[in-house]
Order: structure tokens, then sequence, then C-alpha cells
């Protein structure tokens, strides 16, 4: 079942032999499209409701206001999904997803703003109006949004991937928590901290309550990941199972534009 000698996702014909890196290259997955969906829609559905509403559970920690942008209650999901998708099929196969997952948001913010940009019918206009589209969904197509979203993303996504794909083979494929909880850590911390900074720096947040929001978003990011862990378990066995697969990114190309 492990794969020991992948090579941006295929194992090394010197090493395999050309037949076992064409079966590989080449074989169906049964889950993987699936997890790959799951991991999409998440990250859609978080970056309209980070647009849509700010939340305080009236928790503060030193005087300090917990309060988070509404995706941050799904979005370490998709941290999930990507220790998923890098733990059984590897960096290659994960940084496919992670692509897939930038041009939908991206086509997904472009839509918006077109929708932004047409004209409303008249009893649209009066019971909504261009107004309350711009203040809730004008957001997910705002300029500063898009970057500040798109930048994080990029950047936690591959430094959580590369992460794990790392310390998985130092560790030989052991104590998968401290890999999911390590590369979490960090990738959230990136994806946090840009999101927030950028988010602010082009007026989206104000400056106010940026360190409100990013001290309770890695919080609750971390602890989410932390909280389900026994789930990570459970889906990383019952793939490496049913797949018949188990990538080890020994002489992987991490570069993250190599396609």
């Amino acid at each position: 079942m492990k794969n020991r000698c992948a090579t941006d996702g295929k194992p090394s014909e010197a090493k395999a032999g050309p037949s076992v890196s064409l079966q590989y290259f080449m074989r169906p997955y049964r889950h993987f499209d699936l997890v790959m969906a799951a991991f999409v829609a998440v990250l859609l559905i978080s970056n309209i409701a980070s647009s849509a509403k700010i939340l305080d559970w009236g928790v503060a920690i030193a005087g300090l206001p917990l309060s988070f942008d509404a995706g941050t209650l799904l979005f370490p999901l998709s941290y999930i999904f990507g220790d998923i998708l890098t733990e059984v099929y590897g960096f290659a196969r994960s940084r496919r997803v992670i692509w897939t997952g930038f041009i939908a948001s991206l086509g997904m913010s472009f839509f918006f703003y077109v929708i932004q940009q047409l004209p409303g019918e008249t009893l649209w206009q009066q019971s909504a109006g261009d107004g309350a589209y711009a203040a809730i969904l004008g957001g997910v197509s705002s300029f500063g949004l898009i970057i500040a979203s798109l930048s994080a993303y990029f950047l936690g996504e591959f430094s959580n991937s590369y992460i794990l794909a790392k310390m998985k083979v130092v560790t030989d494929g052991k104590w998968l928590w401290m890999r999911t909880i390590g590369s979490t850590i960090i990738g959230q911390g990136l994806d946090t901290v840009v999101f927030v900074a950028i988010a602010c720096a082009f007026g989206v947040f104000p400056w106010e309550i940026a360190l409100s929001l990013i001290v309770a978003n890695y919080i609750f990011k971390v602890g989410i990941e932390i909280i389900l862990t026994p789930l990570t378990y459970a889906v990383v066995s019952f793939l490496k199972r049913s797949e018949q697969e188990d990538v080890y990114d020994l002489e992987t190309n991490f570069n993250p534009f190599h396609f």
C-alpha cells in the first residue's frame, strides 16, 4: 500500500519500474474527487461567510474580545481536507486540489462582481437593493478581500501541505497527530495573519479589531484541528485501505508552480 518513491505523484521508475509508474499515474481513485469537491465547497462557502458577518460570542482573553469572521466556523475544515489529501495521495495531487480551489475562488469573486454591476429589478431594489447586496456579498468581489483571501490561502495551504509531507518522511509515517497539528499551527498562522493584515489594509475590516480577529481566528482554527484529530485518523485510515494508497514524498518537486 505504501508508495515510498513518490516523484510528483508518481513512483520513481528507477526504483519502482515503468509498469508501476504508469499504473500509479493512470490509476483511478474511488474517493479522491469527493474529497476535492468537499475541499472546494468548504473554501467557497467560508469565503462568502467571511464577508457576510463578524461574530462576537462575548468571550475575551485578557480583555481582548475574541471576534472572528463567520467563515472561520467552516474554513478550518479545508485544512483537515488538505491534511487528508497530502497524507493519503501525496503533495503533488494535493497541489492540484489547492490550485483548483484557488481558481474556483477567483471565478466566484469575478462572478459576484459581475452580478453587482448588473441592474437590479425594481421590486428587488425596493425590498433589498444594491446597497444590501454590496454590504453583504459585495465583499466577496472587493479587491481587498480577493487579494487578502487568495494570498492567505496560497501561503497557508501550500505551507501546510509541504510541512505535513516533509514530516511524514522524517517520522516514517508515524505520529499522524503531530504532523496534522504541527502543519496546521504553521499554515493557519500564516493564513490568519496575512488575511487579516491585507484585509485591514484595504479597509475590509477596521484596524481596531485586527488583533482580536487574528487571535480569535487562530485559536479557533487550531482548536478545531485538535478536536477533530480522531475524525482525521478515521478518514485517513479508511482512504488508505479503500484506495490502497499511502504516498511518501521522497523525491517530489515541492514547487507550488510545478504542474
